[in-house]
């Protein structure tokens, strides 16, 4: 290995709360190799990216300080550099990418001006020179038109190119170090191979350092050279990638890699689940040539031409009592759309979504009722599906209230299983959603759900925002929920790894299309079309050995061998 560019060595950060003195990074020591990426894992808290704010002193509190250790760069130690010193270190020699490009990329600023500021502050150029090296670096960060898309703005362009923008204004200051924290957790899988295959490439041609955040051991084995594996603010253990996933030593790297989507596991495949007998059953949901248009942006004002965005084009689709589906497809294929439509939430434009026997089109009023009794939803952002003013307990209080299904004397009793069905304790009753972790809010959130007794959920993307280890229990606990009551599920998700672990039956979203859909064991073993057998390639393996996707999107109708990976 070569030098190290950055050595950290028993770095400890504290939280002085009124309450007392907390440690929220223990001694925690870290090397950094000139042109290794590092993957630095760990699920939500773990301390990660306060560790990285830590190297640029960047920390989110006053309240928290540095309380021991150095952090050598280039010998150079940071902790005992003045504040007008760091600076010129932030950007200039370590530059970060956020998670979120949408919250850190400035709306009302031209895309090109953002980078060409970095450009002209470090680098000294004149407005000519720097607008130059911004379409420079555009170019190198995957736009199609760098010249013309110097002068677009973050709210015209995806996610997945927002967050190349974001990596062009880290580059802007032609940084030694790039942390980047969590760079893909809100992307589709395609977009993500894409990101991650682009950041080794920057590191190929400028040779780059990098730390990358995340909590998914999937995405390190394909991108990093070694791994270091965080807990509780210390380090549990770290090394070569492949001597860490081969051989784990700390039962949390163990727990972590066995609930990674990606592994098979043991005694259980939804695949080859035992679906029941559905030959002498009417189905629960019949959609039949759907269609949901909307008005696009001209046609909001009066007078002006434009034609229909059409959202979801002639899906057609039977799902039966008991039945586990899920629903995959990139942001953008229709995928909550027509979830939206089947539970009487968006107007359908023609076609028929027939629950129970009941057409929504035909008898829109009492198909509805219907839907409000039988029917929940389950959602993506766990925080912000609670009310923050309520109790968990009077959060499902009111739900059973207004059901009216069960005596108001056994409300308590009630609320009390509802959490013993989710597997939380009585006690958060009394708790308010900002006291819970992400996973307790979910739970929380299929509680809910299950208050109105319902035949079927809808859970759209619900597990995208949690860890691996947490995505795991949610999806045991669907599982369970699913045998236990004779639940019917909708799972909406981008990501096929998780629906590969609970689905009987997979339906592949395109473009407001159904483009495959069949047993989840053939559609994952046997993708009939090349866009299916794109999203397969993209899931993160946690074999460090298979080969990376190449992230070219394939186009409708594009054969199965034209899905190219990398070498």
């Amino acid at each position: 290995m070569s030098a190290s560019v950055l050595s950290v060595r028993d770095l400890t950060v504290k939280a002085h709360l009124d309450s007392g003195v907390r440690v929220l990074l223990d001694a925690v020591s870290l090397d950094l190799a000139k042109g290794e990426i590092l993957g630095l894992v760990g699920e939500s808290g773990s301390g990660k990216s306060l560790f990285c704010r830590s190297l640029v002193r960047l920390l989110p509190s006053s309240r928290l300080t540095i309380e021991t250790g150095i952090v050598l760069l280039e010998g150079r130690d940071l902790t005992a550099v003045t504040d007008a010193e760091m600076l010129s270190v932030r950007g200039r020699e370590i530059g970060m990418i956020f998670q979120n490009p949408t919250s850190h990329l400035d709306p009302v600023m031209r895309i090109g001006d953002q980078i060409a500021e970095g450009i002209r502050y470090h680098q000294d150029l004149n407005a000519r020179d720097a607008r130059a090296a911004a379409v420079e670096i555009l170019a190198q960060v995957g736009f199609p038109d760098p010249v013309r898309h110097f002068d677009s703005y973050p709210h015209e362009f995806s996610g997945g190119m927002r967050q190349r923008a974001m990596i062009g204004v880290a580059l802007s200051c032609n940084p030694k170090i790039l942390i980047a924290d969590e760079p893909t957790t809100a992307l589709d899988v395609t977009i993500q191979a894409q990101i991650l295959n682009l950041l080794m490439d920057l590191r190929d041609k400028r040779g780059l350092s990098i730390i990358l955040i995340t909590h998914d051991l999937g995405i390190v084995a394909q991108t990093c050279d070694r791994i270091a594996v965080m807990r509780n603010g210390r380090l549990l253990e770290e090394g070569p990638k492949r001597a860490i996933l081969s051989h784990p030593k700390d039962p949390y790297t163990i727990n972590l890699i066995h609930s990674h989507p990606s592994m098979p596991e043991i005694g259980v495949s939804a695949g080859s689940e035992t679906v029941r007998s559905t030959g002498a059953l009417k189905p629960l949901l019949e959609v039949d040539d759907l269609h949901v248009r909307f008005p696009s942006v001209g046609r909001l004002f009066k007078g002006a031409a434009g034609k229909a965005v059409s959202a979801v084009s002639g899906v057609s689709l039977i799902i039966m009592p008991g039945e586990t589906v899920g629903i995959v497809g990139e942001s953008g294929s229709g995928k909550s759309t027509l979830a939206r439509a089947v539970l009487g939430l968006t107007p359908i434009s023609s076609g028929h979504v027939s629950f129970d026997g009941i057409d929504l089109a035909q008898q829109r009023r009492a198909g509805l009722a219907k839907l409000r009794r039988e029917t929940a939803m389950v959602f993506q952002d766990p925080f912000n599906a609670l009310n923050p003013r309520l109790t968990i307990g009077q959060t499902l209080a009111e739900v059973l209230t207004v059901q009216a299904t069960v005596a108001k004397l056994d409300i308590p009793a009630r609320i009390g299983e509802l959490l013993d069905l989710v597997g939380l304790d009585r006690e958060f009753a009394h708790r308010k959603p900002r006291s819970m972790s992400g996973g307790q809010c979910q739970r929380a959130g299929i509680a809910r759900a299950l208050a109105v007794n319902p035949k079927m959920i809808v859970a759209d993307e619900c597990v995208a925002a949690l860890d691996v280890t947490i995505q795991a229990q949610i999806i045991g606990l669907f599982r369970d929920l699913a045998a236990k009551m004779d639940l019917t599920l909708i799972f909406i998700a981008h990501d096929l790894a998780t629906v590969r672990r609970l689905c009987t039956r997979t339906v592949v979203m395109y473009r407001g299309e159904v483009v495959e859909e069949g047993p989840s064991e053939e559609v994952f073993s046997r993708p009939k079309h090349a866009y299916t057998a794109a999203l397969i390639a993209a899931i993160p393996d946690i074999d460090p050995d298979k080969p990376r996707l190449k992230g070219v999107e394939p186009k409708p109708g594009e054969p199965i061998q034209t899905i190219k990976r990398m070498p």
